[in-house]
């Protein structure tokens, strides 16, 4: 586990640091549509993710759910933090977006290494501020863009994150995640390839660079 950590971490943390979590953590591989943390759930260990991404989910008052971000190798979710360090149930689900692999780091050694690690206390407030930058990205997005934005968004940072082109989600999936029906999602798809953002596959959507 010391050579993956020190591999995905090893500019963040000193060697002791990368040491300590090596010993006391478990290196947990996870597939794609694998809930690693669900509502309700209390958490008592923090993930540090190795690779691959996790979309964080939040549940709305219509018992439907709105994604909220995504984590990739190198982050964590800070959520999941508020979460463990207050000993209260899980807000979020996490649901892996492609296979991976995460270090789970119990709650206590979270608590400890704050002070006793410089490095550690600048990683998980820059986790915070990443995360509150990102959740309120996803609140202006819900305030103030139209639903055809934000699934140009959503296509977007999917392709980022997948470091492909090619997004082989269904339209289902699509609306589950933008918390709209597969029929807006549809209609919003064939709106966008025909203003060349997007080309519909059988099976894919492939997003257009603009020139």
């Amino acid at each position: 586990m010391i050579e993956l950590l020190k591999e995905t971490y090893g500019f963040i943390f000193e060697d002791q640091l990368i040491e300590e979590i090596a010993k006391v953590s478990l290196l947990r591989d996870f597939k794609e549509g694998d809930v690693l943390i669900d509502f309700g759930d209390y958490i008592r260990k923090m993930p540090l993710l190795i690779n691959g991404a996790i979309k964080i989910l939040r549940e709305d008052f219509d018992e439907g759910e709105l994604l909220l971000y995504f984590i990739e190798r190198g982050d964590t979710c800070a959520m999941t933090m508020a979460c463990c360090m207050g000993n209260i149930k899980s807000e979020i689900r996490a649901v892996a977006e492609t296979n991976g692999q995460v270090v789970m780091i119990p709650v206590e050694k979270m608590e400890e290494w704050l002070g006793k690690y410089k490095s550690w206390r600048n990683y998980v407030f820059n986790s915070y501020n990443n995360r509150l930058k990102e959740m309120l990205s996803a609140i202006d997005s819900l305030a103030f863009l139209n639903m055809e934005d934000r699934l140009l968004n959503y296509l977007i940072e999917k392709s980022k994150i997948n470091s492909s082109r090619e997004i082989h989600n269904t339209h289902q999936e699509i609306a589950y995640d933008l918390n709209t029906s597969r029929v807006v999602i549809s209609r919003l798809l064939k709106a966008l390839e025909k203003t060349g953002r997007i080309r519909l596959h059988r099976a894919s959507i492939e997003l257009i660079p603009l020139k």
